[in-house]
């Protein structure tokens, strides 16, 4: 059990879906600021590689305005201002999650997040007695995160620097319905055609000999766009703690926060993306072998604010499985 507490006390990670792409309408409508596991993402200080492979489920069947959820009244009202030109009927979404990590040294670590999504949707577009319907799937953006954390001689604290490139497919149409053939929102597709900067500090640490303790910062924003159309800029808020007292199996606890701003662009939706939301996320890491461990996490809204008619999940879930060479 020593072994394992000094090895997690030395670890923090930094999740895949913190670093995900958009999900519709806007990220901030989804619960995409998970930390999953705090050795599994590679915030490491012991040199070496690691895989991470992670599945996301993210349910999104609640139309929601403002903070809460949207009456019909609300639905007819952005009808007829035109602020919508649609009403969302259900968003859901599958994120396969391949991240490779390496450490050449405890001060210098690179880590690859490669996503695969999955998302179905459905929309009733002003006047339409029927759904029109989407089926995507494509890899999404891929992300290349380096990382430092040399600063000081225990290695708790750290700066990440790097990019999220535009690898994902944007040119997707609805596939059935009234709409068939027509472009899918921007918001919805698997890539943003955008390359964005990703800046974030953390800093991990013990309480007493049974519990841990992690912040983080994380910031995303677009540095080159195509087809006018900005994703909004983005900042994660994330803390949590850990019981090490239970051997192989380790509790977490973690609050997750996140405030994007609204699209932009002649291909964006402004009146319709962006918000805040503040989401608890329980979960618990199992080592199953000295290299290989699994985790499993639930995410549930604690706080939701949506600009205009958003889609939003009423939770989240997330499992994977990580291991070392």
């Amino acid at each position: 059990m020593m072994a394992i507490q000094s090895s997690n006390i030395r670890n923090l990670v930094i999740c895949a879906t913190l670093l995900t792409p958009a999900s519709a309408l806007a990220c901030s409508s989804c619960g995409c600021t998970l930390s999953s596991d705090w050795e599994n993402q590679g915030l490491a200080s012991t040199p070496g590689v690691r895989v991470d492979l992670r599945y996301d489920y993210i349910n999104q069947n609640q139309l929601r305005h403002g903070s809460g959820t949207a009456s019909s009244a609300d639905v007819a009202a952005a009808l007829a201002h035109g602020t919508v030109g649609e009403t969302e009927r259900i968003t859901t979404n599958h994120y396969y999650t391949l991240g490779l990590d390496y450490s050449p040294s405890r001060a210098w670590g690179f880590n690859l997040q490669v996503p695969y999504i999955d998302r179905n949707h459905s929309t009733l577009g002003a006047g339409d007695t029927d759904n029109t319907y989407s089926h995507t799937q494509s890899v999404g953006d891929i992300k290349l995160i380096a990382r430092y954390q040399g600063f000081f001689p225990d290695g708790d604290t750290g700066i990440q620097f790097g990019l999220k490139l535009p690898t994902g497919k944007h040119d997707y149409d609805f596939s059935s319905g009234p709409g068939a053939g027509t472009p899918l929102d921007r918001s919805l597709q698997p890539g943003s055609g955008s390359t964005d900067i990703i800046l974030g500090v953390y800093r991990y640490g013990s309480l007493n000999k049974s519990w841990d303790w992690f912040t983080q910062g994380l910031f995303q924003a677009p540095i080159k766009i195509v087809d006018d159309y900005r994703p909004g800029n983005a900042l994660n808020l994330n803390a949590g703690v850990r019981y090490m007292e239970f051997g192989n199996i380790v509790p977490q606890l973690q609050i997750n926060a996140q405030t994007r701003q609204r699209d932009t662009g002649l291909n964006a939706d402004p009146g319709n993306t962006g918000g805040k939301l503040v989401y608890l996320s329980p979960g618990f890491t199992a080592a199953i072998s000295k290299s290989t461990k699994i985790y499993g996490f639930i995410q549930v809204p604690l706080y939701q604010y949506v600009e205009g008619l958003q889609l939003a999940p009423r939770w989240n879930a997330s499992v994977g499985l990580n291991f070392s060479l």
